[in-house]
């Protein structure tokens, strides 16, 4: 109950007609409407009129107008109908209601702007039986409901409560007309009281129209209270929401005023505070948490300035987690334990298979951390494809060490201060992820894993790489100063690792800083070892799956390796075993099995279809096709090239997505093939006749370097001869248009590549015999060496041995 006026608005109204000089039309007594009996119907936009209550009408339609002065002429009543839809203009009998209120017209007011209004009394409510006339109003036929005077106990105790409610409404509101509470506590019937309250009732006009339409005065009743509870309740906590923010203003007020009070009795006193007592934990704090000087000397200052200003103050806060990060951090250098060489090889060697360099490289360096614990360690750096292991064993150094590890993850991170850190002026400042990552392992002698250092980018906010200058320096880092702290910090004593897929993208000062160590591909029998001994158990106790249920072949894990994979390092690999686990993990929980034996058999049950197949035999079968080697970001890889020659004026047509380097290699190979024509046995008047094609397939791939000379050379020569190349050989090299063959990177990866395709012949430079003990011993068992000094070699080795001898250049 609200917003609607009072009973006796009728009177305000009445004094606005005499203001405004406006009287109802005059009534005519020569009356032919054939529809005189039928009630005269005005419909209203939500709004619902009830029986008893006086309330004004406001109408705007010509037709609405008509039937007002239609009735006001005749001396007849009106009825009141709500449209349902409040849009709608020129509403018909099938849009409107079908139960209203006869209401009698007080009054008809015509205001100076030109509005109409009437003030109306409801009577009795009315339900339309025929509508008998549109034009130019409305009109209809009704049934008038007689409101039943029933007294009954129920009704009684209905009628008390619904005054009860009324009268605790009224008195919830901030304004309330007194005529409108003696309404209600002088109401003369359980019908009337319901009728007076739903009208004020602050309700929608739909809900409302509901109570209108119910006739069965107790069920009325009811909804009435439901609603106006509902209100009450409303009421309520707004005045209680009212109350507690005034109280909340003042109290806050009071506070401040005793807060004030109480400062100075102290002062006056010479007796200590909360403030005081946290002044005085921050000061024990910083003594013990063992800084150097300087750093303790501005902790000390800024633990004054925060003792001479008040709580309140915006930079309170910020001094006092200042404060907290100092404090904090590990200033002093823990107790190490001393580096057991045997336990560090027994923890490498049980967490890692292979990578017998690798391990003897950290075994070194470990060992010199021993001898020399203060000394300036070299910051390693693992460089390698994805999956073979650069993160563990930077945790397995952690191990060996017997110190905390932390890992930093800088892939993605472009910003400047999230290596040095926010200065302490902007809001939401916070160190750089080195000190924080300093505070989390809690020690300043951690093994800190600076992962993906080679995906660093930079923009507007500095070159974060340029940043990490400081971090990996063992000339400055003893030093290093974070923005937010402003304080130097010692990293001298933290056991820096970086991993990297790529050495091209980091920066060479950068990488200048680092000893870099090369992780290669695993061959298939390695991974067959590490998937025996690691993934298999790894993936059973993922899925719940004990090696009692589930047994995988080797044969198995071996078809996985060459079929199903394709990569340098193990993760797909473990994928794949993981996928087939779960297959039976399935079974196994819906009790159709109880032990699972995966055989080589099964794999296509379990993993579908092989995904890669050796397609060597196939892509040599022609003339014009060379096997050649290539490395990748993920290992080596095989590649073919493919030439072939058609009729025309000697066009070379490149196509593969060559880079530039790659371009300039075949043309530099069929500049050598020309001049050497005549040994190879090609007619020189072939180049002016043909046009000759190269093409790389995987043309999506871009591809580009100079390692594929060899290949290419070899290519041109067997489709301009027409003879086949060797089907089960591999090369790789750069020439010279001199005939040399030139020393190429990635010899370890590019063999693996070989020996994984199933190939057992590679050529390779002879100057790259250096790289020879790189190469994994598996590799080299299953593969011969060709080592070439010149392209007459590889011609030699490439082609089946008469067709070699026929274009082999003599000597």
């Amino acid at each position: 109950m609200s917003r609607f006026a009072s009973p006796l608005f009728a009177q305000a109204v009445h004094a606005a007609d005499a203001a405004t000089g406006a009287a109802a039309p005059a009534a005519d007594t020569n009356d032919a409407d054939p529809h005189k009996d039928a009630l005269i119907i005005v419909p209203v936009r939500g709004f619902v009129l009830f029986p008893g209550v006086v309330m004004p009408v406001t109408i705007g339609r010509p037709a609405s107008i008509a039937a007002a002065q239609e009735a006001v002429r005749q001396g007849r009543p009106i009825g009141l109908l709500m449209q349902r839809d409040p849009a709608e203009d020129d509403p018909t009998p099938l849009s409107m209601h079908r139960m209203g209120v006869v209401a009698t017209i007080l009054r008809y007011v015509t205001a100076q702007d030109g509005g109409h209004h009437l003030i109306c009394q409801g009577e009795q409510r009315f339900y339309v039986e025929e509508f008998v006339k549109e034009k130019p109003f409305l009109a209809a036929r009704v049934r008038r409901i007689e409101e039943q005077d029933v007294r009954s106990p129920d009704i009684e105790a209905r009628f008390v409560h619904l005054q009860g409610q009324a009268s605790e409404a009224l008195q919830l509101l901030p304004q309330t007309p007194p005529e409108l509470i003696a309404a209600v506590n002088n109401a003369p019937s359980p019908a009337a009281l319901s009728d007076l309250v739903a009208a004020y009732m602050d309700a929608t006009p739909e809900q409302k129209q509901d109570i209108l339409e119910t006739i069965d005065l107790p069920a009325r009743m009811d909804k009435i209270a439901r609603l106006l509870a509902q209100r009450i309740e409303v009421l309520r906590l707004s005045q209680e929401i009212s109350r507690q923010t005034k109280a909340s203003l003042d109290e806050r007020q009071r506070e401040i005023l005793l807060r004030e009070q109480m400062a100075s009795i102290q002062r006056q006193l010479g007796e200590g505070d909360g403030k005081a007592q946290e002044i005085a934990e921050l000061t024990e704090a910083i003594a013990k948490a063992g800084m150097p000087p300087e750093v303790e000397e501005a902790a000390r200052k800024e633990l004054r300035r925060l003792e001479r200003m008040p709580d309140a103050a915006g930079e309170y806060g910020m001094i006092r987690t200042y404060l907290d990060w100092l404090i904090e951090l590990p200033w002093a250098l823990p107790d190490e334990a001393p580096i057991d060489i045997a336990e560090a090889r027994r923890i490498l060697d049980a967490d890692h298979f292979g990578l017998e360099k690798i391990k003897q490289r950290i075994v070194e360096y470990l060992a010199v951390r021993k001898l020399a614990p203060r000394g300036k360690a070299p910051i390693l750096c693992f460089v390698g494809p994805p999956g073979v292991g650069k993160t563990s064993l930077g945790q397995s150094i952690a191990r060996a060490m017997s110190r905390k590890f932390v890992r930093v993850s800088l892939g993605g991170v472009h910003d400047e201060a999230e290596i040095r850190g926010h200065r302490r002026t902007y809001v939401g400042a916070l160190p750089g992820n080195i000190i924080q990552a300093i505070r989390k392992a809690g020690a300043r002698n951690c093994v800190m894993m600076l992962d993906e250092i080679d995906k660093m980018g930079s923009g507007i906010h500095g070159d974060p790489a340029s940043a990490m200058l400081e971090v990996l320096d063992p000339e400055q880092n003893g030093t290093f100063r974070d923005n937010y702290l402003a304080v130097p910090f010692d990293l001298s004593r933290v056991v820096f690792i970086a991993t990297a897929n790529l050495l091209d993208t980091i920066p060479g000062p950068l990488r200048d800083r680092m000893e870099i160590i090369s992780l290669a591909g695993y061959t298939d029998s390695e991974k067959l070892q590490i998937a025996r001994r690691y993934l298999v158990r790894r993936q059973l106790e993922a899925n719940g799956l004990t090696q009692d249920q589930v047994e995988i072949d080797d044969d198995a894990l071996a078809d996985v390796i060459r079929g199903y994979t394709r990569e340098a390092g193990v993760r797909n690999l473990e994928r794949e075993i993981g996928r087939a686990l779960r297959h039976v993990a399935v079974r196994i929980a819906e009790g159709s099995a109880s032990h699972a034996h995966i055989t080589r058999a099964d794999l296509a049950e379990l993993l579908g279809p092989p995904r890669f197949e050796d397609e060597v035999a196939m892509r040599v079968s022609l003339p014009g096709v060379a096997t050649g080697l290539a490395w990748t970001p993920v290992g080596g890889d095989i590649l073919f090239i493919e030439a072939t020659k058609t009729p025309g004026h000697g066009k070379l047509i490149l196509t593969g997505q060559l880079g530039e380097v790659m371009r300039e290699s075949v043309q530099a190979a069929l500049s050598l093939v020309k001049s050497r024509a005549a040994d190879l046995g090609i007619d020189p008047e072939t180049f002016d006749k043909t046009d000759i094609h190269v093409h790389v397939p995987a043309g999506a791939t871009p591809k580009d370097g100079p390692s594929a000379g060899v290949a290419m050379f070899v290519a041109l020569v067997s489709v301009l001869t027409g003879r086949l190349v060797r089907n089960d050989t591999a090369m790789t090299g750069e020439i010279s248009l001199r005939g040399l063959v030139l020393p190429v990177g990635g010899i370890k990866e590019k063999v693996v590549a070989a020996a994984r395709a199933g190939l057992t012949r590679v050529l390779l430079p002879a100057r790259n015999r250096r790289d020879y003990d790189d190469i994994p011993p598996d590799a080299r068992e299953r593969l011969e060496f060709v080592w070439l000094e010149r392209v007459d070699d590889a011609v030699a080795a490439a082609f089946e041995g008469k067709e070699a001898a026929a274009i082999a250049t003599p000597g």
